[in-house]
C-alpha cells in the first residue's frame, strides 16, 4: 500500500462503486486482508497504558493483540498468542511486570521475551531466544494508540501527515482531554456505507437539520490528502434573536475557518472537532452488512454541575445526528440490494471525499474489479 496508482477518472466523470463492494462476504474476506491488514487501526487510549506495567487486550478485526507498557517506558504491542500452543497471554487489562498465559503458564515480559517456559527442559533444539511474542507495530496520535499489522505500511506519522499541527494550532490539546463517554452502535449496513455518508455534507441539510442550523453548509468543504480527508464545517452566524444555548450550540469564532473539524484516516478513523470537545469514531465491519461503530467522547473540564450538564446536551447532540445517520445508513442497504441499482453519480461540488475513499478502497483492492467478479 505504498504509493500504488491511484484512480485514474476524474470525479466529474466518475461512477459510485458497483452496488456488489457492499454486498458480497468475498470482498469483505478481501477488505480485512487487503485494508484492516495493512493500515494503521485506533484502538487504545493512553489513559489505560500511562503507568509503566499497564497492559490493554485489543483486537483488530479478528486478530488478538495486546499492549504494554514496559517498565523501560516503552510502548510495545504483540499478537496476544502465546508461542507454544496459542493461548492468549492477556485477558483482560492490568498493570503487572509480566504476562503469563493461563494455559501452560508460559511468562513472557513486557519486551515480549520469552521468561518462563515450564518443563520444556526436555525438548531438544528449543531456544526460548527464538520463541518471543511476535511484534506489532504501534504508535501514537496524542493519547490515541493506533496499531498496524502490517510490516510494509508507511509510519503513521506520514500517514497523518499535517493533522498533528492543524489540532494543535486550533487549540485542542489532545492529551489534556478525559474521555467521559463511549457508546457502540450496531448498523445494518457495509461499513464502507457508513464512510460514505460521513464523508461528505451533502447530506445535511435534509437529514440533519440540528446540525444544520449550526453550520455554514455554503462554506462548507472538504480536502483530500494522500492518506486521510479533512472536512471545514465553520459554525453560522448567529441569527437576529438567537440565544446560545436555546437555539444554537455553538458560537462562530472571528474567523470560523476551524470551528468544527473533521478528519477521516484511511480506512476507519474519523476525529471530530468541535468548539467545546473532541470525538473520535472508530467503523469496523461484522459482516457485509452490518457495522459497530464506536463513539468517544472527550472534554477538557469534566467537571460537575452546569458543566457535566452541558457535556451530556453535547453528547445528546451528538447522539442525534448518530441516529438519523443510521437511518439513512440502512436504507441506502437496503437500496443497494435492489435489482434496479448497481452504481451511481458523484456530486462534482459535494462528493470529492467520497470519491476519494472509494479510489483508495479500489488501490487496496488492486485497483481493479476482483478476481472472479
Amino acid at each position: 500500500m505504498r504509493a500504488p496508482a491511484r484512480s485514474s477518472t476524474p470525479l466529474e466523470r466518475a461512477a459510485t462503486l458497483p452496488s456488489r463492494y457492499y454486498l458480497d462476504a468475498s470482498v469483505l474476506d478481501e477488505e480485512r486482508v487487503r485494508i484492516f491488514g495493512r493500515t494503521w487501526q485506533l484502538v487504545a487510549h493512553w489513559s489505560d497504558l500511562s503507568r509503566p506495567g499497564d497492559f490493554v487486550p485489543v483486537t483488530v478485526l479478528d486478530e488478538p493483540i495486546v499492549i504494554a507498557h514496559g517498565h523501560d517506558g516503552v510502548l510495545r504491542a504483540f499478537y496476544n498468542v502465546c508461542r507454544h500452543r496459542a493461548g492468549q497471554v492477556a485477558l483482560t487489562r492490568g498493570n503487572r511486570r509480566a504476562l503469563q498465559c493461563r494455559y501452560h503458564g508460559w511468562t513472557y515480559g513486557l519486551d515480549g521475551s520469552l521468561r518462563t517456559a515450564p518443563e520444556m527442559e526436555d525438548t531438544e533444539d528449543f531456544d526460548p531466544a527464538c520463541f518471543g511474542l511476535v511484534p506489532v507495530r504501534v504508535d501514537r496520535l496524542g493519547p490515541f494508540v493506533f496499531v498496524n499489522l502490517s510490516d510494509d505500511a508507511p509510519p503513521l506519522t506520514e500517514v497523518l501527515g499535517t493533522i498533528p499541527t492543524e489540532v494543535a494550532r486550533a487549540g485542542f490539546d489532545l492529551s489534556a482531554m478525559a474521555r467521559v463517554e463511549r457508546r457502540d452502535y450496531i448498523v445494518e449496513c457495509n461499513w464502507k456505507v457508513y464512510v460514505d455518508n460521513y464523508l461528505e455534507g451533502y447530506h445535511i441539510p435534509i437529514a440533519h437539520p440540528a446540525l444544520y442550523r449550526e453550520i455554514d453548509y455554503d462554506a462548507y468543504r472538504v480536502e483530500t490528502f494522500r492518506w486521510y480527508s479533512k472536512q471545514h464545517a465553520p459554525v453560522r452566524e448567529l441569527k437576529p434573536g438567537q440565544e446560545l444555548g436555546r437555539d444554537r450550540r455553538y458560537l462562530r469564532s472571528p474567523d470560523g475557518e476551524e470551528d468544527a473539524l473533521y478528519y477521516w484516516l484511511f480506512p476507519n478513523t474519523m476525529l471530530n472537532l468541535y468548539p467545546d470537545n473532541v470525538s473520535t469514531n472508530v467503523i469496523l465491519p461484522l459482516g457485509p452488512d452490518r457495522t459497530l461503530t464506536i463513539f468517544e467522547w472527550y472534554f477538557a473540564q469534566p467537571g460537575t454541575g452546569g458543566g457535566w450538564e452541558s457535556m451530556q446536551q453535547t453528547i445528546a447532540f451528538s447522539d442525534e445526528i448518530q441516529q438519523e445517520d443510521i437511518v439513512i445508513c440502512e436504507q441506502v442497504q437496503r437500496g443497494l440490494r435492489s435489482r434496479s441499482y448497481d452504481t451511481g453519480r458523484f456530486s462534482a461540488r459535494r462528493e470529492n471525499g467520497v470519491h476519494h475513499f472509494q479510489s483508495m478502497v479500489l488501490e487496496a483492492l488492486d485497483g481493479a474489479p476482483l478476481a472472479g467478479r
